[in-house]
């Protein structure tokens, strides 16, 4: 480890002596999928037997901006624990996963507007399809990735590739795919897929999760317990490796600065856990990877004000809604604007005006296209099922020269949770998009809409 890592995780209250560093003859590679853990024992502790080993040679000396100086000794990530499958001589990954690519079988995931679908060794894909009132089916599909050739197989592997999956250094065996649908953001490159194949003893060969890693770029993660058969490729919890850091010189057990900071960010998090409770009571079932949940994707919770206050602050534009998965996230505030962003922890915040609102060019918009639209109920009585806004004069485009704009459809989506709200993004044409908003929120406003797709409060 670098000293200057260890500044990192203590938020730049430490800072390494002048002409002082480890007594270490190499330094391994260090990711930040190992997770690391900071103590202040004091003087007389005992080094842990089990996990990590401990050199008593191997330390770093940092001081405090406030000039307390810290002894803190690193873990040997080197010497870990004995390989479990040194005797192992069985099939090879892509061997056991060969039953699943020669009968030709395919997955899948249903989300809000897209379907995915990964048939095994040969490609994946995404679509819509979509049948309106006396109209044939209408498909819009995109392959992300075709298989071109057979996948390299992987012996004798000292080192198998993990991931960091929900928390948890998770093994995985890589496919990947190329030649997908050209992509008009990329000069109409070909798409692609990293198919991320890992271990889970009950799964079906279900689709984990889809993400689009950067643009036209897309990892898909799918379990299966094919994969179990094989030591290397079963899950294996992340231990957590401790840094124990010893006061010298008289300085505290622990910096002054720290122990105020923990102080703080008690008293701030008070309210939150306590939302964060309440949300929990509403929380759909969960899937579990590794040990650990996994909240359903592309889906998030909005926050448990009373269902009065929350459409008052929806319907004015102060409460926002947020959504979207991999590389761009997306912010919708009713009757303002729609936002694409994404969050980078070097260069900040990089958003992406898609459209603004405008009253009136939303009513000459809605006078042309349909702003509101209906279904019939058992019961006999007509409902609102959907309806669209228009937001224009978002950021120019630099393929088009013209400024991106986006059609915004809300739409009753009724869940076992009262305050779950899917937020997805679509891009039909070049910089013309279309953000679907779909939440048990909205089912109480749409019946309010008028001729326009205006939404107010219910008397």
């Amino acid at each position: 480890m670098t000293a200057g890592l260890l500044v990192v995780f203590l938020g730049g209250l430490l800072e390494v002596s002048s002409g002082v560093s480890t007594n270490r003859g190499g330094y391994p590679s260090f990711t930040d999928e190992i997770p690391f853990k900071i103590t202040w024992p004091g003087a007389e502790f005992t080094l842990p037997t089990s996990g990590a080993l401990y050199n008593e040679d191997d330390f770093v000396i940092v001081t405090t901006t406030e000039k307390e100086k810290y002894k803190c000794l690193l873990p040997s990530l080197s010497a870990g624990e004995e390989d479990d499958d040194k005797d192992y001589t069985g099939p090879s990954p892509a061997e056991l996963l060969e039953p699943l690519f020669k009968r030709s079988s395919c997955s899948y995931r249903i989300e809000s507007y897209w379907t995915y679908e990964v048939c095994h060794g040969k490609h994946v894909r995404q679509y819509h399809e979509e049948k309106e009132t006396g109209q044939k089916l209408s498909l819009q599909e995109y392959f992300l990735g075709n298989m071109a050739q057979k996948t390299e197989d992987v012996e004798n592997v000292k080192s198998v590739p993990t991931k960091n999956i929900e928390g948890q250094l998770t093994p995985y065996f890589l496919q990947e795919m190329g030649n997908g649908t050209p992509c008009v953001l990329k000069h109409n490159q070909p798409r692609s897929s990293s198919v991320l194949y890992v271990c889970h003893p009950e799964a079906k060969h279900e689709i984990l999760s889809v993400a689009e890693v950067t643009t036209c770029e897309y990892e898909v993660v799918v379990l299966t317990p094919l994969l179990c058969a094989h030591p290397k490729y079963r899950f294996k919890s992340s231990p957590v490796n401790a840094i124990f850091c010893q006061a010298l010189a008289g300085s505290p057990l622990r910096p002054q600065r720290l122990a105020q900071l923990d102080k703080e960010q008690e008293e701030q998090l008070k309210p939150l856990i306590h939302i964060f409770d309440m949300l929990q009571e509403e929380a759909p079932p969960p899937m579990t990877v590794g040990g650990q949940s996994q909240v359903t994707v592309g889906t998030t919770h909005i926050s448990r004000l009373t269902a009065d206050q929350l459409i008052r602050e929806f319907l004015s534009g102060s409460y926002c809604l947020h959504g979207g998965v991999g590389w761009w996230k997306y912010e919708f505030c009713y009757g303002k604007h729609v936002h694409q962003y994404h969050e980078d922890k070097e260069q900040g915040k990089n958003i992406v005006v898609v459209g603004n609102w405008n009253a009136e060019e939303h009513i000459e918009w809605a006078k042309k296209n349909v702003a509101r639209s209906y279904q019939l109920k058992d019961d006999g009585v007509q409902k609102v099922k959907l309806v669209s806004h228009f937001y224009g004069h978002g950021d120019v485009c630099d393929l088009t020269g013209k400024p991106r704009q986006v059609i915004v459809k809300l739409k009753c989506k009724e869940s076992e949770s009262p305050h779950a709200v899917t937020v997805y993004m679509l891009e039909p044409q070049t910089c013309q998009y279309i953000l679907g908003v779909e939440s048990p929120v909205i089912c109480r406003i749409l019946d309010t809409a008028d001729e326009y797709g205006l939404l107010s409060i219910s008397s």
